[in-house]
């Protein structure tokens, strides 16, 4: 752990130097935590090609990351229910600090800076109240500033939403406490929401599922730049059942619930990993890593476009073209049309999230 004299110090040798930024680290599109073969977990930066730019360790497994706006910096999380999260400075390799949860307290993987990156903000478990909490952070010396309720239990994936003044939440509605590990404990009852609060924390929409589909944990979210949101959802429970696990939800609308014709929606084991829209956003897509797939839909119409069979596949995100994808097995692969085109393969297994850099300042 860094030490508050070596933070220190850090800090005051970043103020006196040119602030570095993405394109000093070679202009990496993506950031994705890795397991790689001598055992490290690492955060790797990627070009639009899957190569990797630069990898960087952390202490333990990572889930996913946040990059910074402009500076070539990247606060990576530790996976549920992990206390860590790692402020990196991606042109040195250099550690400039670490987020500890509080005691009582743990991350859920995902956080998200301001639109200027003056603050940053992040999902929290508050597991003995069986509370969701968004955590507030001075965006430069990542002093922890404050909170405010997420709206509902387990939140796990936020984002900005375009305006740069709301959130948006998903409240996976799974109550759970590190003295059971991952265990839920609380499915007969649980009830997940999509969130949407101002930076202060003032509660603005929130969204409920119908109650028969109150197993469908919220989990992941994609923003188009009109603020059309998606979300997609992991089924807790009976696996003989086949819900929908992507929905499309615009503030002050209903739903949209999307799903595959039968036979395909039957395969994936009621688990979306990852959601991306597609670079011009008329695609929305979601892969499943059990049911090894890839769904992709039209955005606009919600009708299903197709399905790929693509081994381990989680990570998803916009490429410069459509969409592009990793998977447990280290490939890199993109969609721009009928087939998916493998462009890398490295030596590790890409974790469950592909995180694109917006600004390449």
């Amino acid at each position: 752990m860094t030490t508050r004299r070596h933070f220190l110090a850090g800090l005051a040798a970043a103020t006196l130097s040119p602030v570095r930024s993405w394109a000093s680290v070679g202009a990496p599109d993506f950031l994705a935590a890795a397991l790689f073969p001598d055992g490290s977990y690492r955060l790797a930066g990627l070009d639009a090609h899957g190569a990797i730019l630069f990898s960087l360790p952390l202490p333990a497994r990572g889930h996913a990351a946040a990059a910074h706006p402009f500076k070539a910096q990247a606060v990576a999380f530790a996976r549920r229910p992990g206390t860590f999260a790692i402020v990196i400075d991606c042109a040195s390799g250099a550690e400039l600090a670490q987020l500890e949860a509080p005691a009582g307290r743990h991350f859920y993987g995902h956080g998200a800076f301001s639109t200027e990156g003056e603050r940053f903000y992040a999902t929290e478990n508050d597991y003995e109240a069986g509370e969701g909490v968004i955590s507030v952070w001075d965006g430069t010396s990542f002093e922890r500033l404050g909170e405010f309720s997420s709206g509902g239990v387990g939140p796990h994936d936020m984002r900005l939403m375009p305006d740069g003044k709301t959130l948006v939440v998903a409240n996976g509605g799974i109550e759970t406490h590190p003295d059971t590990g991952r265990s839920k404990l609380n499915l007969p009852t649980m009830q997940p929401n999509l969130t949407y609060v101002d930076l202060s924390g003032t509660l603005l929409e929130q969204l409920e599922l119908p109650f028969a589909l109150h197993k469908d944990s919220i989990r992941h979210l994609a923003v188009r730049g009109d603020g059309l949101v998606g979300f997609a959802m992991q089924w807790q429970g009976s696996q003989t059942e086949y819900p929908p696990l992507l929905g499309l939800h615009r503030w002050g609308e209903q739903p949209r619930l999307l799903s595959a014709p039968e036979a395909d929606q039957n395969t994936l084991q009621g688990y979306a990993g990852s959601i991306a829209f597609s670079a011009d956003g008329n695609t929305i897509a979601i892969t499943c890593p059990r049911g090894n797939a890839l769904h992709r839909f039209n955005a606009n119409s919600r009708a299903f476009i197709d399905a790929f069979a693509l081994e381990d596949v989680c990570g998803l995100g916009a490429g410069r073209d459509g969409l592009v994808f990793t998977t447990g097995t280290g490939t890199f692969g993109a969609l721009t049309g009928a087939d998916p085109a493998i462009s890398a393969r490295s030596d590790c297994q890409w974790d469950n999230h592909l995180i694109p850099i917006r600004s390449l300042a």
